[in-house]
């Protein structure tokens, strides 16, 4: 380790030894740390007035972790829970360093303590079936692309994938044979086994036919047979909603994102009077309070469960508890 700036070499080796060796993180994280780290670099480097390359231990300090937070908030426009895995990129490589370097201890402390900012906790956007099947509507299905982006969002409706496990998804993880299913890798390399309906099953083999991919290929793909991104899906379903309005107009108040979809099927089982734990192994959830959030009863639930209780009908008189004077009375006197 360099003595005079030991941060590169640290930084080398919380990607390489422990993130990947050590934790066997996927992909995806050691992805998303790697951005945080970029922004964060970059950041500290132009308040320093210096190149990325000479930035050393002693510029990462709490405060300057404080002021990238706040930057990627409000400036970069970052929701908070963008900004608080932010913090979690640049918590967990404080963490390795305490355990390799003793001398910045004190540093690591400090930035470990900066406490993670708490949201509210909205109600989930979720899709009524009208203003699903509106947008499946939209995608022109004569052509591969229309087709492709059909049974996408065919699939995110019928298996609430998170849009990553669809994007994954390779034709050896899916039994078109009667019952047919599909295997799902989601968070933490967890997988589970989601049902498919006959006629998604349908769509997908269909897609396959033509557009043919081998079996640990993945299923998505753009023109050229390089894999859907994220930001890909969120563009085109964002055109599609926007052609969905006219016909119906209640999606004008609600933000489409490929999650919207995950949460209209736990609304929908909720509906439908599937069970909560059910949902959980559905949806991969760890814990049934993250399947009470994102599957809560939809108003139309709310409405019927109303309708089951009696309207409350006044009386002639007066109450029974203005009646009884000496009950009063009695109070009165405490």
């Amino acid at each position: 380790m360099s003595k005079a700036n030991p941060f590169p070499v640290l930084m080398r080796a919380f990607f390489y030894e422990w993130l990947v060796e050590q934790r066997n993180a996927s992909i995806h994280t050691v992805r998303s740390y790697r951005d945080t780290w970029r922004l964060f670099l970059r950041f500290v480097a132009q308040r320093a007035g210096r190149k990325v390359a000479m930035i050393t231990m002693t510029d990462l300090a709490a405060s300057e972790v404080s002021a990238f937070l706040s930057y990627a908030e409000h400036e970069r426009g970052g929701t908070i829970g963008t900004r608080n895995c932010r913090l979690a990129a640049i918590r967990s490589f404080f963490h390795f360093v305490a355990t390799r370097d003793p001398a910045s201890i004190a540093q690591c402390v400090e930035i470990l303590n900066i406490p993670v900012k708490r949201t509210p906790v909205s109600e989930p956007c979720y899709l009524d079936p009208a203003e699903v099947t509106a947008i499946l509507a939209q995608p022109d299905r004569s052509t591969l692309e229309g087709m492709r982006d059909h049974v996408l969002l065919s699939f995110l409706y019928n298996s609430g994938a998170r849009i990553q496990e669809a994007l994954d998804l390779c034709p050896e993880a899916i039994r078109f044979e009667s019952p047919s299913c599909v295997r799902l890798t989601g968070k933490g390399r967890k997988e589970r086994i989601c049902p498919l309906w006959p006629e998604t099953a349908l769509l997908l083999k269909k897609l396959l036919e033509r557009q043919p991919r081998a079996p640990d290929q993945r299923l998505f793909v753009n023109r050229y047979g390089e894999p859907l991104s994220a930001s890909g899906v969120r563009f085109k379903l964002a055109a599609y909603v926007k052609a969905a309005t006219e016909a119906t107009p209640t999606l004008r108040t609600k933000h489409v994102t490929p999650h919207a979809f995950r949460h209209a099927t736990a609304v929908h089982l909720i509906s439908a009077g599937v069970d909560v734990t059910v949902i959980r192994s559905w949806l991969g959830h760890v814990s049934l309070d993250t399947t009470n959030h994102y599957a809560r009863a939809n108003l139309e639930t709310k409405r019927k469960a109303l309708e089951q209780v009696a309207v409350p009908t006044t009386p002639g008189g007066q109450p029974s508890w203005k009646r009884d004077t000496s009950v009063l009375a009695w109070l009165d006197t405490l």
